[in-house]
């Protein structure tokens, strides 16, 4: 059943033990503010340079896109690099950017074996995504992808702050 195969939980997903964290990143991959920092700050040194690696290789990650990385000296194995969008309108594709930065996130976890993976709350912080909205999507995405790839035992939904977990609940519980 979906329902068991999904959690959401207040608190700081660098601490979790899961195979995989998704970092709410920028194009650069070089860190920033928020969970992008604080990911940055927990894994080390050696996350920099696997992300200096992957854009001299590659180039920036565009939006919608995600890389893997090891997790450095966090305890989870591998950490996924999602690029969401920057909320302007609405209009200019933000739903499909969304939706493909959870879905290419949850397709490299699946390429990479991993069975158990934590998101943050992607594009609600300085992109300005409403939170509510942002909710809706990763939620529906989630539930579809299980839908299709077995594989994937435990997705948690990791929310910082008490008014994205409240968020999250309320759409989870409408599973």
């Amino acid at each position: 059943m979906i329902k068991d195969r999904i959690e959401v939980v207040q608190g700081d997903i660098t601490k979790l033990k899961v195979d995989a964290i998704v970092n709410a990143a920028n194009s650069s991959l070089l860190g920033g503010g928020g969970v992008d920092g604080a990911i940055h700050r927990a894994a080390g040194p050696k996350l920099l340079q696997e992300c200096k690696e992957i854009v001299k290789n590659i180039g920036n990650c565009p939006t919608g896109e995600a890389v893997i990385t090891s997790a450095g000296n966090m305890p989870a194995k591998f950490i996924i690099h999602a690029v969401g969008p920057v909320y302007r309108d609405g209009k200019q594709n933000e739903p499909e950017l969304l939706t493909k930065a959870y879905w290419n996130s949850l397709r490299l976890a699946v390429e990479n074996n991993i069975k158990t993976i934590a998101f943050p709350n992607i594009s609600t912080g300085i992109y300005r995504y409403p939170k509510e909205d942002a909710a809706e999507i990763a939620v529906n995405t989630v539930i579809k992808f299980l839908k299709n790839n077995v594989p994937i035992e435990k997705v948690i939904f990791v929310c910082f702050d008490y008014e994205n977990y409240s968020i999250y609940n309320a759409k989870w519980n409408r599973i």
